[in-house]
């Protein structure tokens, strides 16, 4: 889930909420709400406004 959430953020080329990427690969927010829990722990992405996440670069 963590490689779909990240490729989705870099598709979009632009900050972006995770209800947004829910919207686009069509699962649950919560899911990837976990999914970006686990990717800021490990430096894959960054927060650069609240609530909107980008890859880190």
């Amino acid at each position: 889930m963590e490689a779909k959430v990240l490729e989705a953020m870099k598709n979009a080329g632009k900050p972006v909420r995770p209800g947004e990427i829910a919207e686009v690969l069509g699962v649950d927010s919560k899911e990837v709400s976990k999914a970006i829990k686990k990717l800021k722990e490990a430096g894959e992405i960054h927060s650069p406004k609240r609530c909107y996440y980008a890859p880190a670069e």
